[in-house]
């Protein structure tokens, strides 16, 4: 089955807001939450503040459970165009030089003596 590629201006277009549909980006996935929205155990406020835009920071420091991203994978309709993961990431300054870098946070880049 061939993955279905979605560009920012797309998902940003399901924001929720005049009966539109609600997607979020995950780590460059697309996912259609509105059916879940409800059904969200911290309550669908948290979602909908992320619908048409990327998440993924906020996922990730809400601690999700190996469950709860287990569930995500059933919303996944598709990815972020290639041209849209660069953009995304030259906007939030996200590339790096060093990809033993790439994920890491300033603070623990200082920390742990990363800079080389």
């Amino acid at each position: 089955m061939e993955t279905t590629l979605y560009s920012l201006d797309e998902v940003s277009k399901n924001d929720g807001k005049g009966g539109n549909r609600v997607w979020i980006i995950i780590k460059d996935a697309v996912y259609d939450v509105t059916d879940f929205i409800d059904e969200h155990p911290g309550g669908g406020d948290l979602i909908q503040e992320w619908a048409g835009k990327d998440g993924t920071k906020d996922f990730d420091d809400a601690g999700h459970s190996g469950d709860a991203k287990k569930d995500l994978k059933k919303y996944k309709i598709g990815e972020l165009r290639e041209e849209d993961r660069k953009q995304k990431q030259a906007k939030t300054g996200a590339k790096t030089e060093n990809p033993e870098l790439q994920n890491r946070s300033f603070c623990s880049v200082i920390s742990c003596g990363l800079f080389g």
